[in-house]
């Protein structure tokens, strides 16, 4: 499975349930990734997408502990029990964990793969991605050169599971 994220120097990833910052590479690289694919997220993270809709083009799941949470388009499930009954009909390899701060701390440990956009900016933030960095059962991979958007700089990090 594979984990996807954009996170500040603070590995920071949102303020208020909204991104920190919107980059049109990063979206692009998260369409190419997830597009007919699996998305795995919290229901604050669904709610946050335009109109609260699921993603077109990817089979969507979302994991709450609310049980009567029932939105259209969208295979809801209760606990990592049943998110792993219901993703063991699909390859580990096509499914994308993609948050929130929650879901990326419940599951990091499912995953071997880690697709981390860095951002080189310090945001004021009130949820966070597990620093890879600082764990030992990750290392990095593959590095895409510095890229920038106004005055944006960032990088794309693959991580795998050591």
């Amino acid at each position: 499975m594979n984990l996807i994220a954009a996170v500040d120097k603070n590995w920071a990833i949102g303020l208020d349930n909204k991104l920190l910052v919107s980059i049109p590479e990063d979206m692009k690289f998260f369409r190419e990734h997830t597009t007919g694919k699996v998305i795995v997220m919290g229901r604050k993270t669904l709610e946050s997408f335009p109109g609260g809709k699921p993603l077109p083009k990817r089979v969507n799941i979302v994991l709450t502990r609310q049980k009567d949470y029932q939105p259209k388009d969208v295979t809801v499930v209760h606990s990592q029990e049943e998110l792993k009954e219901v993703l063991a009909a699909y390859p580990s390899e096509d499914v994308y964990i993609i948050g929130g701060e929650t879901i990326y701390k419940q599951l990091v440990d499912w995953c071997e793969v880690a697709h981390i956009t860095k951002i080189n900016y310090t945001y004021q933030a009130d949820a966070y991605f597990p620093n890879l960095d600082e764990s030992k059962d990750w290392e990095v991979a593959e590095y895409s050169d510095e890229n920038t958007y106004f005055d944006l700089e960032y990088t794309f990090v693959k991580y795998v599971r050591k």
